[in-house]
């Protein structure tokens, strides 16, 4: 899902898991935003022995520089709609962000229902439908608002990050938590960290501090900048 770092560094990450960049599918893409689109060109090319399939929005392909040549297998769809990528039933749902088309997903198979959402100014109640019933959530916990405030970013830059489509800050996110987030979901991973207006430790306390008002036994992964992640296995 998305692919904003290097098809050389996403190969290396594959590989630390034993999976090999040969063997994907299809590349699922939220919005245009150069972190989560630089090296789609170059991963979808598929090293020269097949195209990977992108499934995107109109509005998001239209707006995606594919460098020389045009998105080698581009399955496009609106917003709101499903589709199947082999044993996974998907669901898409518009989030609200300064992008032309932006998207959440689900993916279902074999019973199992995992959400991910992260670039969103706040929590609709579209969002909160489309989290039910959900295994496994990751979620956006993008700034402490006052580290924000004080933080390097000019402040046109701060005011689009804290408006409605912007990024969830670490507030936001906890009151999520701690009022809508799903009795069923196992693990919920937080991340797209900013590096320069939060710290994991700021995300991880407050979110620790919601999940037990309301005793739920949900396991936390904070997932820090830059740092590959556990495999998660259902």
């Amino acid at each position: 899902m998305d692919a904003g770092l290097s098809r050389r560094e996403v190969k290396k990450r594959l590989a630390a898991i034993g999976e090999d960049i040969a063997n994907l599918d299809a590349i699922l893409v939220t919005h245009e935003h150069s972190d989560h689109t630089s090296g789609l060109a170059a991963i979808a090319k598929g090293g020269g022995k097949r195209a990977i399939p992108v499934y995107l929005t109109q509005g998001t392909a239209r707006c995606i520089d594919w460098g020389e040549s045009c998105c080698p297998v581009a399955e496009t769809f609106q917003a709101g709609c499903g589709f199947t990528v082999g044993d996974f039933d998907i669901s898409s749902f518009t989030i609200p962000h300064d992008a032309a088309d932006p998207v959440g997903f689900t993916l279902t198979a074999q019973g199992i229902k995992v959400a991910v959402v992260t670039d969103l100014g706040y929590v609709t109640d579209s969002l909160r439908v489309h989290l039910r019933g959900a295994d496994m959530v990751v979620l956006e916990s993008n700034h402490d608002l006052e580290m924000l405030r004080v933080g390097p970013y000019p402040w046109s830059v701060k005011q689009r990050v804290m408006s409605r489509r912007g990024h969830l800050s670490n507030e936001v996110a906890a009151e999520f938590i701690r009022e809508d987030l799903d009795a069923r979901v196992s693990t919920l991973v937080l991340g797209h960290i900013s590096e320069h207006n939060n710290h994991p430790e700021l995300v991880r306390n407050l979110a620790l501090k919601a999940l037990k008002g309301r005793t739920l036994f949900t396991k936390l992964v904070v997932v820090e900048p830059g740092v590959q992640s556990e495999v998660f296995c259902y």
